[in-house]
């Protein structure tokens, strides 16, 4: 998936105005003296954005409103798309304008696409192993407070589907849930009969006799919860299509293929959101 250039989703656009508000205060303060004290007024500048590692970009547009929020004036010319893999050395944009407001955003700017960029190409890298396989690699939760709208982009512009957003997108009954209900028939069941119009009442089982239950209770899908391939494997032919089956928990780049090759539906990993580094990519002053 990728977006033409200096296109936002609209479902993250509120979301990017509002980190941007916050990363701005954060990173400025009263002010950037520095700047105010070497840049002349009224100075121009032209700067280069370039990838000095091979990426998978997001958030190009994100990075753009940085500069025009300091600036309105500028000209940000933006030459790639989110979603797209660029090698070491590519240039994404060039940006013209009030030097003191560009070089005051650029921390902020360069944050937001190296963040966003680094959980697209790990999760680029996630969706690659997998390919051939019937299995799809969903996100989750596990998300940095208060970026979770531009975390989940950043995965669907590396090829993942997105899971959850929020607790109200839909039941998920996790151990916990279990627990307490007495029991994983008793926690589908309540899910049931608790909430009106829910159609997708979603299971997490940790054994087989666990899938067993649910699937007697009416559970819609289930979540395989840190199940070794073996019995990964054995639950998908005990469910036998009846069901979507979802494998989570300890999913790495070295073992997710084999995951995938025992016939589940989907694999969700928190580590791309979680544990992807932010990719390198630079502001340089233009030529």
């Amino acid at each position: 998936m990728s977006l033409a250039q200096g296109d936002i989703a609209n479902d993250i656009a509120d979301d990017i105005e509002r980190v941007i508000d916050a990363a701005l205060a954060e990173d400025v303060g009263r002010g950037d003296i520095t700047t105010r004290a070497i840049v002349p007024a009224g100075a121009q500048l032209a700067l280069v954005m370039r990838t000095r590692q091979a990426i998978v970009l997001a958030g190009i547009a994100a990075a753009a409103r940085v500069f025009r929020r300091l600036d309105p004036e500028a000209k940000f010319e933006i030459l790639a798309r989110d979603g797209e893999r660029f090698y070491a050395g590519a240039t994404l944009a060039r940006v013209e304008g009030d030097a003191a407001a560009l070089l005051t955003a650029e921390r902020t700017a360069l944050n937001l696409v190296q963040f966003m960029s680094g959980i697209a190409t790990l999760t680029r890298a996630y969706v690659d192993r997998i390919a051939g396989t019937r299995a799809r690699l969903l996100d989750t939760r596990k998300t940095v407070p208060g970026l979770r709208a531009l975390s989940k982009y950043a995965t669907r512009m590396g090829g993942a589907t997105n899971h959850r957003m929020r607790l109200d997108d839909g039941i998920l009954i996790k151990d916990n849930h279990v627990a307490i209900a007495g029991g994983i028939a008793e926690a589908v069941r309540h899910a049931r009969t608790g909430h009106d119009g829910i159609r997708d009442v979603r299971a997490e089982c940790d054994t087989l006799d666990q899938v067993r239950d649910a699937i007697a209770a009416g559970a819609d899908s289930i979540l395989l919860d840190n199940m070794d391939v073996a019995t990964l494997r054995e639950a998908v032919r005990l469910v036998a299509g009846r069901v979507p089956l979802e494998a989570s928990g300890g999913v790495t780049l070295e073992n997710i293929r084999a995951i995938a090759d025992t016939g589940v539906d989907f694999i969700s990993t928190g580590r791309i959101t979680q544990s992807a580094p932010s990719v390198d990519i630079g502001l340089d002053v233009a030529d």
